[in-house]
């Protein structure tokens, strides 16, 4: 594992960025895809995990690579700074479908305006440009993944709508859309990327504060399904019983997206 401490950006505070390089990268020369995961403090470590539990998505990844159900890729797990996660990962564009009066008192309840426009800049003007300069990987679309919880989730959705030239795949775990509900089937109906070319994974347990999810996620199914995307092609939506809204919990399905975003055809 690779730390980039404090990684500098123009567009927002820095924060530390962690890389991990799959089994054989040191050895040989090939290139590799790319999935960038938000919370990164959670995803490899306990140790670094404000909650005790990591997702500890490179062992998952490792055994997948090992059986071979998923191509080898790099992780880069991007941290969050705390006093901003939920207006950084709040996706921005969804509430310009309010008018200007409902907009600024719906967000003035919500901490203020969104920051991930910010936020998508900086993974995609500055953070993309280092990883591919530093490490060998493949740059294309379509090796070019993003992934997150809850609200990891919806800034996972939303980088894919806004930037469907860098990102072919988003994982959306767990997606927290009570934070956009009422703006973000209007954003999608106008933005979802071409299902030739992307894929979406959608997920939610049936316990804890996932039990919110299925009425949004039905909406933005059907427009998925009026897109052109296919269930369980380049698109799926999967129900875990019992699971609850945790680290715990993603850690225990995470090689189902993982699978899905970069397993072998």
């Amino acid at each position: 594992m690779i730390r980039h401490e404090n990684f500098p950006s123009r567009h927002v505070p820095p924060r530390h960025v962690e890389v991990w390089l799959p089994p054989g990268y040191d050895a040989g020369h090939d290139r590799y895809p790319v999935l960038t995961m938000h919370d990164g403090q959670n995803c490899f470590h306990a140790a670094d995990c404000a909650y005790g539990a990591a997702w500890e998505v490179q062992h998952a990844l490792a055994r997948l690579i090992a059986a071979g159900e998923a191509r080898p890729a790099i992780i880069v797990g991007v941290w969050t700074i705390p006093a901003r996660r939920v207006l950084e990962y709040r996706p921005a564009r969804p509430f310009l479908t309010l008018s200007e009066t409902a907009r600024q008192r719906v967000l003035a309840g919500m901490g203020g305006p969104p920051l991930s426009d910010d936020y998508l800049a900086f993974l995609v003007h500055e953070l993309k440009p280092f990883i591919d300069a530093t490490y060998r990987t493949r740059p294309g679309r379509d090796d070019t993944f993003v992934m997150g919880s809850s609200m990891g989730g919806l800034i996972s959705l939303y980088a894919l709508c806004e930037y469907p030239d860098v990102f072919g795949g988003a994982g959306c775990v767990s997606t927290h859309w009570p934070a956009v509900e009422g703006v973000i089937v209007p954003y999608l109906r106008d933005r979802l990327p071409d299902p030739a070319g992307h894929r979406l994974y959608f997920d939610y347990g049936t316990t804890t504060i996932d039990t919110l999810y299925p009425p949004i996620q039905a909406q933005v199914d059907a427009l998925l399904a009026a897109a052109g995307y296919t269930h369980g092609d380049n698109w799926q939506t999967l129900v875990f019983p019992g699971a609850a809204h945790n680290e715990d919990a993603w850690q225990a399905r995470v090689h189902v997206p993982l699978r899905f975003l970069v397993g072998r055809e």
